[in-house]
């Protein structure tokens, strides 16, 4: 440790995020849509102005978050954008809940929340998850700093409808509701209509998995203009051009191709089914998912040894090294093909 950090990075344990390799490997650990972009976003970007970018881009990302808020349902000043999911995230613990009482969340879902929670000085209560492995919405109380969780959850894939969220609403409404719906657009229901009802509420979304542009860096906000209004004061406080031009014209052409979004979601959500079944006629325990990925654990094979052999055979997938995951394997899904090939890995390594 260095001399020179402040006692605050001092104690941090940073989130860790899933592996990049370079060599050529089957990348199904990141959740990561294994299909391109829309058609449009690569003409975009093949026509945008290099002139452009000598000028800063537009602070309040109007057009984008026009284009956004036409394809949610809600008005433009109910959206906030900025530099992926991620970042909205940790604007909304800064903005909602440095409160002075807890924030409460699942034991398991993303693993940023904690990191972020120290970050900020945020204290935490996390809450098991129930018996099914889904999110215990009635642990979740109102005398809180507020809550926040996945939905679908990560990395258990499980998603609650708006019926149930509507419900802990009903019963926890003096703080912050943050439902993260970064994996909704594969078999999930969207939170978003609620937020007409629900001040409280926000909705944070991405275009990193179900739009392909986890390398580009985007995601977004949706709630009530006293929320999105907290988001651009914390905001303004940090970095007034989050989204860079080029990022909100691809942005706003993927936005554009509703057929292709359509298509590529189907694709996912088919063999995500098809990929269930194949798992467990190799003796895998499936966890029902909504999301582009799935749970996996076997009896009879130690997971750890598992992803080592994956990778031998050139296939890459998640190990969360905890207590209550380390008998688990978190699997993206990709292609038909690259599916495949995880199942003859399997079979080869299942014997």
């Amino acid at each position: 440790m260095s001399k020179f950090w402040s006692p605050a990075v001092r104690e941090l344990t940073p989130y860790v995020p899933g592996e990049q390799p370079r060599e050529r490997l089957i990348k199904l650990n990141t959740n990561e849509n294994p299909y391109p972009p829309a058609p449009g976003v690569e003409a975009a970007l093949r026509d945008f102005p290099a002139d452009h970018l000598r000028r800063y881009p537009d602070p309040e990302s109007r057009t984008l978050r026009e284009a956004l808020a036409a394809e949610l349902g809600v008005t433009t000043e109910q959206v906030f954008v900025g530099n992926g999911s991620d970042e909205v995230l940790a604007l909304a613990f800064q903005a909602f809940f440095r409160q002075g009482k807890p924030l409460e969340m699942p034991t398991i879902s993303y693993s940023f929340y904690p990191v972020y929670c120290r970050l900020y000085e945020v204290e935490r209560l996390a809450h098991p998850l129930d018996p099914q492995w889904r999110v215990d919405l009635d642990a979740f109380g109102n005398d809180s700093g507020g809550v926040i969780f996945a939905n679908p959850n990560a990395p258990t894939g499980h998603g609650h409808g708006t019926e149930a969220i509507a419900g802990l609403l009903g019963r926890v409404s003096d703080a912050v509701v943050l439902i993260d719906e970064a994996y909704v657009d594969f078999g999930g229901e969207s939170a978003v209509p609620l937020v007409e009802h629900f001040p409280n509420l926000l909705v944070t979304g991405t275009f990193s998995k179900s739009r392909s542009l986890a390398g580009l860096r985007l995601g977004y906000a949706v709630g009530s203009r006293e929320l999105i209004e907290g988001l651009e004061r914390v905001k303004d406080s940090f970095n007034s051009y989050p989204v860079d031009s080029l990022a909100s014209a691809l942005g706003i052409a993927s936005l554009a191709d509703p057929e292709h979004f359509e298509a590529c979601r189907e694709a996912v959500i088919t063999t995500r089914e098809r990929t269930r079944v194949r798992l467990e006629d190799l003796g895998f325990q499936v966890l029902p998912s909504q999301a582009n990925f799935v749970l996996v654990s076997h009896p009879d094979f130690d997971a750890a040894q598992l992803l080592v052999g994956l990778r031998e055979r050139g296939v890459l997938v998640r190990h969360f090294n905890t207590e209550v995951l380390r008998d688990h394997m978190r699997v993206s899904i990709g292609t038909d093909d690259e599916m495949d090939n995880l199942i003859e890995a399997l079979e080869s390594l299942c014997r």
